[in-house]
């Protein structure tokens, strides 16, 4: 556990990683995410990693794909969403927004920069980009560093160096570590044994938290992840699996992930 931790993950503590949780914007509708969205912050989740949804994700599996399809089908865009932050983070006391955007379907045709300065504009706390094309990457870290928007850098528990060093030098709102290679929902509950080295490879270069994401569903896998010094957890297709069964079956969302807080030990189970 590092102290910066608290910078993005304010109730991470040693033994408890930070939390951060996935959904596609417009899954559900908006009115219901911004109680959604609410319930969240009252509960002290520490982050939302919020997603402008973008069709036929290369690193994500059906589930997730599946609640994309439908908020698009429902008209969701980059607009709608940005203009949603702009909304909700005003009304937030614990909660961070953590933008997901694809380059390809949300960003290309728009200057980087000026991207970037709608996202700081609308509230956002801070953006990973999917997909980015590497020659970019320079433009875009620096521009990021030019309108002072914190970002989420990207690296495998399988990465070579030269990548690890890369998140570490230029993540500047946490570093997402994909704990296994394959689409989000397939793969299986983290293995300590390969995080362990790679955190202390990116320790040794920043102070910036590291979240691991993929696989992990359940409480075991977070309390898990703080056990070997994770700073956050962050649980998706676990999440959007839930927002769906609610969806299909007529029930409250908000109120059905409520109960999901509580099999992830956020709040107490009900």
């Amino acid at each position: 556990m590092t102290a910066s931790a608290t910078r993005f993950f304010a109730d991470a503590r040693p033994g408890r990683p930070g939390l951060a949780l996935f959904l596609n914007a417009g899954d559900p509708p908006l009115d219901t995410f911004r109680s959604l969205v609410h319930m969240l912050d009252e509960a002290r989740v520490d982050c939302l990693e919020l997603a402008i949804p973008f069709p036929n994700s290369a690193s994500d599996g059906p589930v997730i794909r599946a609640s994309a399809s439908r908020a698009l089908q429902d008209g969701i865009d980059r607009e709608a969403v940005l203009a949603f932050i702009g909304r909700v983070r005003p009304e937030l006391s614990h909660l961070k927004i953590a933008l997901l955007a694809d380059w390809s379907y949300s960003i290309k045709g728009t200057p980087m920069k000026e991207f970037l300065e709608r996202v700081q504009a609308s509230g956002a706390d801070g953006l990973l980009v999917h997909g980015l094309p590497p020659r970019l990457k320079p433009e875009y870290y620096e521009a990021a560093g030019t309108v002072d928007l914190p970002i989420v850098t990207t690296c495998y528990a399988t990465s070579e160096e030269p990548v690890l060093h890369e998140a570490a030098d230029h993540g500047s709102a946490y570093i997402y570590l994909v704990a296994a290679y394959g689409r989000s929902g397939t793969v299986g509950p983290p293995d300590h044994s390969a995080l362990v080295p790679v955190m202390e490879t990116l320790r040794a270069r920043t102070e910036v938290p590291i979240a691991v994401g993929f696989g992990v569903k359940n409480k075991s896998h977070i309390d898990g992840l703080g056990a070997v010094g994770a700073d956050a957890a962050i649980v998706g297709s676990t999440c959007v699996a839930r927002v769906t069964a609610a969806r299909e079956a007529g029930r409250d969302v908000v109120e059905d992930f409520r109960g999901l807080l509580g099999e992830l030990g956020q709040i107490p189970a009900i």
